[in-house]
C-alpha cells in the first residue's frame, strides 16, 4: 500500500471520529449536548431558538436584506451599471434548507447567485478577447407584458498545463461551532481533494484560528501532499473564533511566499461566527480592504447549519477581491475545488462591471433582475478606483432583465455620461430617435498583468429575439422564478414551483444539475 494512499485512507477514517468527537462543542468550547462527565443527555437553546418553527432556518444565522430592485423607466434612468458577480453560495445555501425540510431564508436569496450557478453553454471568446458577449430575448414565461432578456459574459478558459503556479493559505476556521460534521471534516477533505491537484511548482501553507491563530504548515511544495494531507488531518476543533487574528497571519504568509506572476490567494474555510477580536461586518470590511493591496486574493467557502453569517463571509470575499461558495458536500466541494478549479482561483479580469442603456424609443422599462447589492452609479462605471467583482478562468456572468418593449414605431448625457440613444434625460415623452436598437451593452474590466482599465461596448436589437427560446434561457428564466418564490418577490407574476420542475424535467436530460433542481422546487412545493 503506497504511503500517500495510507495517509488518504487514515485520513477517511479520522474524519467522522473528529464529527463525533466535537459534534457537542460549542462557540467557546464547552460543550453543549451529552456531557461527557455523567450519563445524561441536555439539550441548551438560544430564546431565539426556542421560538423558531420546525420548518424556517435556525434564527441564529445571519443574512443581510437588500430591498428588491423594480422597473425603470428608460426615459428618466438610461443606464443600468453593476458589479459582476459569479459568487453560488446563495444557491447552494437554500439548497441545504431545503434538503433540511425548511424554508428558504428571504434574506438568504440573491437571484444571480441562483442564475450564476447554471451552465449555459456559452460560446468561448474570440481569440485575444478575454470576454466573449451572448445577448437573447424571448417572452418572459411569468409575465405576458414583458420579454426576458439574457446577458452572458464569458470568460476565456485556460487550460490545466496553462495556469500559472499557485500559493495558497488555507485558512481554516478551527473554533468550536465548526466541529460538527459538516463543517470541519468536510473542509479537511475540501482541501484534501484540492491537494490532489497541486504541483511541484506550488505552495501551500495552512493556518487556523479559533482563540487565536497557529500556523499549521508554512511554504510546503505541492507535491509534499502527504505532508499537507496529514496536516489537516491534524486540526481539531475548540474554544473562541478571532477571525481577525487568522487573517492578519494568513496574509503574512502569502505574502512571504509571494509568486510573481503567480495565483497568490488566501481560501478562507469558516462558517462565519467570528467573535473575538474585529468580527463586525463593518470592520471585516475595512480589514480585508486594506489587505487586498497587497496583490493577494481571498476566496470564502461557507460550512456548516445553524449559525451561519452569511453576511460576513459575502463581506469577506467580495472585499477581498475573491469569491463566495457554500459547500453543503463532498460533491459541492469537488466542483468547487476540482472540476472549477480555474474559475475558483485563478482570476482573468479584475474589478469587471457591466453598464447596459437601454434606449428609450424601443424599450418602455426595464428591471434588471437580482444583482441588487451590486448597483453602481452610472458615472462609477468610468471610475477605475471604484471595486468590483473578480471572474475567474472559464467563469461566465449571467444577467437577465425584464424589459417591456415598446411598439414598432441626437444624443445627450445622465451623470456626465454620453448616451447613445436620447438628447436629454427627461420624464417626458421622448421622439422617436430613429434608432431600433434596444440596448447598448458596455463592459468594463482590469486587465490582470498591467492593471489598465478595458473597454468595449456593443449595440444589439430584435434580432436576438427568439420567438421559440433556447434551451439556455428556458433555465436561466425557470431558475430566476425558483429565486423569486422562494424570496416572495413581488415580480414573480404567474411563477411556480410546478413550472420550475417541469422545464427541469423538461430540458434536464443526463445533467445532474438541472435535474437536481427539479427536486428541489418538488421540495419546496411541498413546504410553500
Amino acid at each position: 500500500m503506497s504511503k500517500r494512499f495510507s495517509r488518504m485512507a487514515a485520513l477517511s477514517l479520522t474524519l467522522p471520529l473528529i464529527a463525533a468527537t466535537f459534534a457537542s462543542c460549542g462557540d467557546d468550547g464547552t460543550y453543549s449536548g451529552v456531557n461527557s462527565n455523567s450519563n445524561y443527555t441536555y439539550n441548551y437553546k438560544t430564546e431565539a431558538e426556542e421560538n423558531y418553527s420546525p420548518n424556517t432556518v435556525n434564527p441564529n444565522e445571519e443574512y443581510n436584506y437588500v430591498e428588491e430592485g423594480g422597473f425603470k423607466d428608460p426615459k428618466a434612468e438610461p443606464l443600468s451599471t453593476f458589479s459582476a458577480d459569479v459568487d453560488t453560495a446563495s444557491y447552494t445555501n437554500a439548497r441545504r434548507m431545503l434538503n433540511e425540510h425548511k424554508r428558504v431564508e428571504p434574506d438568504s436569496v440573491r437571484v444571480e447567485e441562483y442564475i450564476n450557478y447554471f451552465d449555459y453553454k456559452y460560446a468561448d471568446p474570440e481569440e485575444g478577447k478575454v470576454f466573449g458577449e451572448y445577448i437573447e430575448l424571448a417572452d418572459c414565461p411569468w409575465n405576458p407584458e414583458t420579454k426576458l432578456m439574457m446577458i452572458g459574459l464569458q470568460g476565456k478558459r485556460i487550460e490545466q498545463e496553462e495556469l500559472p503556479s499557485s500559493n495558497l493559505v488555507f485558512l481554516i476556521d478551527s473554533s468550536g461551532s465548526m466541529a460538527s460534521y459538516n463543517k470541519l471534516p468536510l473542509v479537511q477533505t475540501a482541501f484534501s481533494m484540492l491537494t490532489d491537484n497541486l504541483t511541484e511548482n506550488d505552495r501551500i501553507s495552512i493556518v487556523t484560528y479559533a482563540g487565536s491563530s497557529e500556523t499549521v504548515l508554512e511554504g510546503a511544495s505541492g507535491d509534499d501532499k502527504d505532508e499537507i494531507t496529514e496536516a489537516l488531518g491534524s486540526i481539531m476543533a475548540s474554544g473562541g473564533t478571532n477571525g481577525e487574528g487568522g487573517i492578519e497571519t494568513a496574509y503574512a504568509l502569502a505574502e512571504k511566499y509571494f509568486i510573481e506572476g503567480g495565483n497568490n490567494r488566501v481560501i478562507l474555510a469558516t462558517d462565519g461566527d467570528l467573535n473575538i477580536g474585529k468580527c463586525s461586518e463593518d470592520e471585516l470590511t475595512k480589514l480585508i480592504e486594506k489587505k487586498r493591496e497587497s496583490g493577494v486574493y481571498l476566496s470564502v467557502l461557507g460550512f456548516g447549519t445553524g449559525n451561519i453569517k452569511d453576511n460576513k463571509m459575502e463581506a469577506l470575499a467580495d472585499n477581498g477581491n475573491g469569491n463566495y461558495s457554500y459547500i453543503d458536500s463532498v460533491s459541492e466541494a469537488r466542483r468547487v475545488l476540482v472540476e472549477e478549479m480555474g474559475g475558483t482561483l485563478f482570476t482573468i479580469a479584475k474589478d469587471v462591471k457591466i453598464q447596459v442603456e437601454f434606449n428609450p424609443a424601443t424599450v418602455e422599462s426595464y428591471r434588471l433582475i437580482g444583482y441588487d447589492n451590486r448597483l453602481m452609479e452610472a458615472e462609477e462605471f468610468y471610475d477605475d478606483s471604484k471595486d468590483a467583482g473578480e471572474v475567474g478562468a472559464g467563469h461566465a456572468v449571467t444577467a437577465l432583465y425584464e424589459v417591456k418593449v415598446n411598439e414598432p414605431n441626437v444624443k445627450g448625457t445622465y451623470h456626465g455620461i454620453e448616451l447613445e440613444f436620447a438628447t436629454e434625460s427627461t420624464t417626458e415623452a421622448s421622439s422617436d430617435n430613429g434608432r431600433d436598437e434596444l440596448i447598448k451593452l458596455s463592459v468594463a474590466y482590469k486587465d490582470i498583468d498591467t492593471d489598465e482599465e478595458v473597454y468595449s461596448a456593443n449595440l444589439y436589437g430584435m434580432e436576438k429575439y427568439n420567438t421559440v427560446p433556447t434551451q439556455g434561457i428556458k433555465l436561466a428564466g425557470a431558475v430566476a422564478e425558483f429565486a423569486m418564490l422562494l424570496k416572495g418577490s413581488e415580480y414573480a407574476g404567474t411563477s411556480s414551483f410546478d413550472y420550475v420542475r417541469e422545464t427541469a424535467l423538461a430540458i434536464g436530460g443526463s445533467n445532474e444539475k438541472i435535474n437536481e433542481l427539479g427536486d428541489l422546487a418538488q421540495k419546496a412545493s411541498s413546504l410553500y
